[in-house]
This record gives structure tokens, C-alpha cells and sequence, in this order.
């Protein structure tokens, strides 16, 4: 993931620390290689544009605490994820284990839930996808999903409990098939095209951080109405 250090996928001259600063340095440089020339993708300042837009909202949205410094490496990571998976449908291991081991030691105080509700969500996060993948391997004899989905959710579930599991499980479906539906049509991309579920993942679950204990209240509120 760090090695080798940033370069030019082009001409693989290595980016230099003044040119590597996040959009200032893509506008400085007019958006070309400083070494070949050649155009550098706008993928890369957009995604630091949001990045830092992300960055700045939690902090607009969380006090100076723990918790907002969490919450930033939290954010990072499943960034990154969503991108390695849209890349190359893989969420790697050195991403996603720290990332649960992370969320239950930020939790051995309560941070964001009880340390209890964080062991059974990253229990309870893997388990449900994995024996998701299993039944869908048994009826249709093929892979659903990969080993990385669960450790995602299994992240999630450490960080956020068990109790956000279903919200999440919800959201990252209902985006993942319309966004599924809408590359079919616009793309015409045929049903055997895989397509990653990290990001979708990774949506809900920063969703649920920020807004999911006031979703499910909601949600109870309105179910318990009469």
C-alpha cells in the first residue's frame, strides 16, 4: 500500500513531496506530469476534493474529541477501500483487519458503543455475510461476493455495534441495486459483469456513523406508532 512511493503511472517518475500536495498541486502543474507531460486523470484531485470535504464535515459535525479523531481514520479508511475495490474488486487485508481491530479498541471506552455490542457487530457483521456467500454458492454454484466483504462488515460492526448491522446491510443493498440497475441500462453492462460491494459497504457504513442511531430511533418511533 505505501511501496512504491507515488509516481507517474506513465513515464514512473516518482511525484516529488511539492508535487503531491492534495489539489493545489494537480492546478499547479495544470494538471500534466511534471516529468512526461502526460495528463493526469482529474479522478485524483476530485477524490482529494472529497476527501477533504468529508474531513471538514465531521469536523463541523463532531466536537474536538476521541471521537472525531476516529472518526477521521474511519472516514480514511473506507475511502481508500472504496477505491481499491472499484479498482480491482479486492478490499485488502492491511486495511481491512486493523480497521476492525481498531474500531474494538476504540471502544474498550465506549467511544461510539459499548465494547460488548462492538465484539458481537464484528462477530455478527462476518457471519451474516459469510453464510450469505455460502447459500448463494450452494443454490447458484458460484460466488456472490469475496472474503473481504465480510471482514469489511465485520470493520463496521466493531466500530458502530450490532445494532447498526441491519440499517447498514439495508442501505448498502437498496445503492448497490440501484447503482447495479442504472449501470445495466446506461452502460449496458450484462448480469455476469461483477460488481464491487465494498463501496456500497463503505457508504452505509459512514452513514450509519454519523446519522444511524437517529435513523433507527426513527425507524422504531414510527414501527411503534400507533
Amino acid at each position: 500500500l505505501s511501496i512504491p512511493n507515488s509516481h507517474c503511472p506513465h513515464c514512473k517518475a516518482p511525484v516529488r513531496p511539492w508535487q503531491n500536495i492534495p489539489v493545489i498541486s494537480y492546478l499547479l502543474l495544470r494538471g500534466k506530469c511534471a516529468a512526461c507531460g502526460v495528463a493526469i486523470a482529474p479522478r485524483y484531485p476530485l477524490l482529494e476534493l472529497a476527501t477533504g470535504l468529508l474531513t471538514a464535515a465531521l469536523g463541523l459535525y463532531l466536537p474536538l474529541s476521541l471521537a472525531l479523531a476516529a472518526a477521521l481514520l474511519f472516514t480514511w479508511a473506507l475511502i481508500a477501500l472504496t477505491m481499491i475495490d472499484l479498482d480491482h474488486q479486492l478490499l485488502p487485508d492491511d486495511i481491512t483487519l486493523p480497521l476492525l481491530w481498531l474500531g474494538l479498541l476504540v471502544n474498550v471506552g465506549g467511544t461510539f458503543v459499548p465494547l460488548q455490542d462492538a465484539v458481537i457487530g464484528a462477530m455478527a457483521g462476518y457471519a451474516i455475510l459469510w453464510g450469505v456467500y455460502w447459500l448463494f454458492k450452494l443454490v447458484t454454484g458460484k460466488e456472490g461476493m469475496g472474503y473481504g466483504d465480510f471482514k469489511l462488515l465485520a470493520a463496521l460492526g466493531a466500530w458502530l455495534g450490532w445494532q447498526s448491522l441491519p440499517l447498514i446491510i439495508l442501505l448498502s443493498s437498496l445503492v448497490g441495486a440501484v447503482c447495479g440497475i442504472a449501470l445495466m441500462v446506461i452502460k449496458r453492462r450484462g448480469r455476469q459483469v461483477p460488481i464491487p460491494f465494498g463501496p456500497y459497504l463503505a457508504l452505509a457504513g459512514w452513514i450509519a456513523l454519523l446519522w444511524g442511531d437517529t435513523m433507527i430511533a426513527r425507524y422504531l418511533g414510527t414501527a411503534g406508532a400507533p
